[in-house]
């Protein structure tokens, strides 16, 4: 494929994937206001009706590493159309759900299929578009995220008003709309790497789901059975003739600086879609559906600022992206810990800095270390990177949910003067330090020798 071409053929695809994540996105947590209508038709409680948004979390991280590694092995066209086939039955279980059974059946089918959709986002860019103008393609799929996120809480604040909540399985089935783009402009060549290590990827699966338990639900049981799991996929990995992945993989100093760096930034953003509705329901006394919308500022400023960051890497470079993030993060981080419990319109105009320095930081983040694999390597690495995301996100989720319990008897931060915000004051100035943390890891590692915008990628470690 010449390069004209292919440079076409990936903006065309760009922007069916930007709609594909749209509609991903929204499906993780469009669910979560609606959790206690579910809760009182079925008769659940607490406990049981969380099922619904950890089922998806939890088959989501686990399909997006194995599909990176199935996109070393087989076309990424059927793998796509594979999933979003079953991403749409999913859909279909849930419309008729009857039963709490149908329900979490519909949501794991729809995990199944949908988390094709992040593995393919890390793997098209870098197949499509040269480092040089790769950026401006990971920008794309930011704006996608980002749009899901601005859109999630509003469709399913109008959808619940004027129908029951297994409507909302509906939005997912306009995935179907994309499939024939797919089919089209994706082709049948396969990858290049041999067969498949099953074991290792059961291992791994079960590795990562008994860990994501531990986290959300505790429980030594689980804790001791995932270490063990753990353990056998290391032998696994180191003796098996073609292991599910290289260990040379984790010997990669760029790529496993890069995934470190990139789980602390995920865990510090998520506080803003995690913390911020809480502050404002239980300090501010918002309703609901009016925080759905004091949300959308800073998620739209993402997506209309995503293309602009994918551009500023490729002109001066992920190291300067990165620095301008952290200092959006930084900047976000302070003034939320300053002025927690003040005006909402406030707070949620914070939010813009913070939401545009997360977006700024994935596609550094992910350009970052795009460069760092060898091309047989890209797939899972990428696919594992989607999954300690995941893994960020739930570890933060059960820290943070572990320190408001605990609350606060003093404000470190003397300009916040507010009345019951003392707990996420403290909670955002410490992230206002770890911030400048992962930002001081990430100079140790990429940035002690300038980044030339648009170099080649630096070879895998061995």
């Amino acid at each position: 494929m010449s390069t004209a071409v292919q440079k076409t053929t990936g903006d065309k695809i760009m922007r069916v994937l930007a709609f594909t994540l749209v509609i991903s996105v929204m499906n993780a947590s469009i669910f979560n206001i609606v959790l206690p209508q579910i809760s009182a038709e079925f008769h659940l409680n607490s406990a049981q009706v969380s099922w619904v948004a950890s089922i998806y979390m939890l088959v989501y991280a686990i399909g997006s590493v194995i599909y990176g590694k199935l996109a070393d092995k087989y076309p990424l066209k059927r793998l796509i159309t594979f999933g979003l086939t079953v991403f749409a039955l999913g859909s279909v279980i849930g419309l008729s759900a009857t039963a709490y059974w149908m329900v979490i059946l519909a949501r794991g089918f729809q995990a199944v299929g949908s988390s094709v959709i992040p593995a393919a986002a890390m793997i098209i860019p870098i197949r499509f578009f040269p480092p040089e103008t790769r950026g401006r393609a990971l920008g794309i799929s930011a704006i996608g995220m980002a749009l899901g996120n601005a859109l999630g809480p509003v469709l399913s604040g109008l959808i619940m008003s004027v129908a029951d909540w297994r409507w909302l399985f509906c939005l997912s089935l306009l995935t179907l709309v994309t499939l024939p783009f797919y089919r089209k402009l994706l082709d049948d060549k396969p990858g290049t790497a041999g067969k498949i290590d099953a074991w290792g990827g059961a291992l791994l699966a079960g590795t990562v789901s008994l860990l994501l338990l531990s986290i959300t639900n505790g429980g030594w049981i689980t804790v001791i059975s995932g270490i063990v799991l753990l353990g056998l996929f290391i032998l696994r990995i180191l003796k098996a003739e073609e292991p599910f992945i290289q260990p040379r993989l984790f010997l990669n100093k760029h790529y496993v600086t890069g995934l470190v760096v990139s789980l602390i930034i995920v865990g510090l953003g998520f506080s803003l879609s995690f913390l911020i509705p809480q502050l404002m329901s239980h300090v501010n006394h918002i309703e609901p559906g009016m925080i759905g919308f004091m949300m959308v500022p800073g998620a739209a400023a993402s997506a209309m600022m995503g293309l602009r960051g994918g551009r500023l890497a490729d002109e001066k470079g992920n190291s300067f992206l990165v620095y301008l993030a952290s200092a959006l993060l930084f900047i976000s981080f302070v003034l939320l810990s300053s002025l927690s419990g003040t005006l909402p319109a406030l707070v949620s105009a914070l939010l813009i800095f913070g939401n545009v320095g997360m977006t700024f930081m994935q596609i550094a983040l992910s350009n970052t270390i795009s460069r760092s694999l060898a091309r047989d390597q890209v797939g899972v690495g990428m696919g594992l990177m989607a999954m300690m995301n995941f893994i960020g996100i739930a570890s933060s989720s059960a820290i943070y949910s572990k320190l408001l319990d605990n609350g606060a008897t003093v404000t470190w931060n003397p300009f916040n003067l507010y009345e019951g915000a003392s707990v996420y004051s403290n909670i955002y100035l410490g992230l206002a330090v770890l911030v400048l943390a992962a930002a001081g890891i990430y100079f140790y590692r990429f940035g002690r020798a300038p980044e030339a915008a648009g170099t080649a990628p630096r070879k895998a470690e061995a």
